[in-house]
């Protein structure tokens, strides 16, 4: 901006963090920082509603906003925008506003400006398959995203204090991945990685020297803000298991939400087509036994009755589907409904807060189909070849 200002010219800057409340205490004041270091702050004036930052001659201005409102953020015309800056921008709930929103604040670039330059910064989560980490990774190959990886390490201006280094020495020495993570940047994961994504074998189809014997589905129900995932497991003459398909339904993306009816009706239509499809009836049908209204439901209007799980300790039902991992027996075929499954299977995560208690717990994010092929694999481990 002081490039321009120097010309004499008026332009603009977009800052943005995901909730407009943080705004002052993070972007706003960082600005102000500096400006300050510029030793050119008696050139602005400042105001925090509506919250701005702007030069006294030019009126080019820092704008700011929250991400949470974005048709809001589409709708702001400021014109002769030089930057948009995504401060913080892991704590987005996925890349919809940027996708949104940026189209919108580079129609509004000046003519004297040769582009729009888009900032985002943002410390990684500690997970690898978190959201941001992907949407980077895929643009490392994109010659029109520059991507810089910088640490306390690169400060060569003294901004890293006596007092601070000597804590990062004490995260260094008591917990090198907590260190690694936070002062180093990078996705170490939780080390609570449930599964390990790399064992699930993707296939195109079932070789030509296998052939279906069952057919068994593993449902986990949910309601308004929950969702539903039922799991095909078709099983084989060679003692492979093979996720067929998975239905999935979730509440959070439709205004009007499915009745328990209408629910069954879906669920029995994916049964349906597996049947037909494979020429298999179902060999059993399991389900969470916690849930009451689409098993009633079900019975009601198709006269079957789902096999509840008899769950175990979270740590036992998951040991099953890692059996089946382990022994290279379980595979998943290309589909549409097995990406979100396979997608929920690599994000599925303990609590860190209890993977090293007699009862660990799994985070209850990511896990409706995981749920159900932990039931499907519990209630058939016999058949599968999983009990002791």
């Amino acid at each position: 901006m002081m490039k321009y200002i120097q010309q004499g010219k008026t332009v603009n800057v977009i800052c943005i963090r995901e909730n407009q409340q943080y705004l002052r205490d993070s972007v706003y004041n960082q600005i102000l920082w500096a400006i300050d270091l510029l030793h050119v702050s008696d050139q602005f004036q400042t105001r925090v509603s509506p919250m701005i930052i702007r030069h006294k001659v030019t009126g080019s201005t820092f704008y700011f906003y929250g991400a949470n409102d974005p048709m809001k953020l589409k709708s702001n015309i400021v014109g002769n925008v030089i930057a948009v800056w995504f401060e913080e921008f892991s704590n987005l709930k996925g890349p919809d506003v940027f996708d949104q929103s940026v189209p919108t604040f580079i129609r509004q670039k000046p003519s004297f400006a040769k582009q729009v330059k888009i900032y985002i910064s943002y410390n990684p989560p500690r997970n690898p398959y978190a959201w941001v980490n992907e949407w980077v990774t895929q643009r490392e190959v994109d010659d029109d995203y520059f991507i810089d990886h910088s640490t306390y390490l690169d400060d060569e201006l003294g901004f890293t204090t006596k007092q601070q280094l000597k804590l990062i020495e004490q995260y260094k020495k008591n917990d090198p991945d907590y260190y690694r993570w936070l002062y180093l940047g990078e996705a170490v994961g939780l080390g609570t990685n449930v599964y390990n994504i790399d064992l699930f074998k993707v296939v195109d189809r079932i070789p030509d020297d296998e052939y279906l014997t069952d057919i068994f589905y593993g449902l986990d129900t949910g309601f308004m803000v929950s969702a539903t995932a039922c799991v095909a497991l078709g099983f084989t003459n060679k003692y492979n298991a093979y996720v067929l398909d998975t239905f999935y339904y979730d509440p959070t993306k439709y205004a009007r939400k499915l009745s328990a009816q209408e629910q069954a009706e879906r669920i029995h239509d994916f049964i349906d087509s597996m049947t037909n499809k494979y020429g298999l009836y179902p060999t059993n049908m399991t389900i969470d036994s916690a849930d009451g209204g689409i098993y009633t439901q079900y019975w009601q209007m198709y006269s079957v009755q789902w096999s509840k799980v008899r769950k175990l300790g979270e740590p036992e039902m998951i040991d099953r589907v890692q059996d089946l991992l382990a022994q290279g027996r379980l595979f998943a075929l290309k589909t549409p409904g097995n990406e979100t499954m396979l997608d929920e299977h690599k994000k599925y995560q303990w609590d860190p807060a209890t993977v090293n208690s007699d009862k660990p717990r799994v985070i209850k994010e990511y896990d409706h189909s995981c749920d159900a092929l932990k039931y499907l694999c519990l209630d058939n481990e016999q058949i599968l070849g999983l009990s002791a």
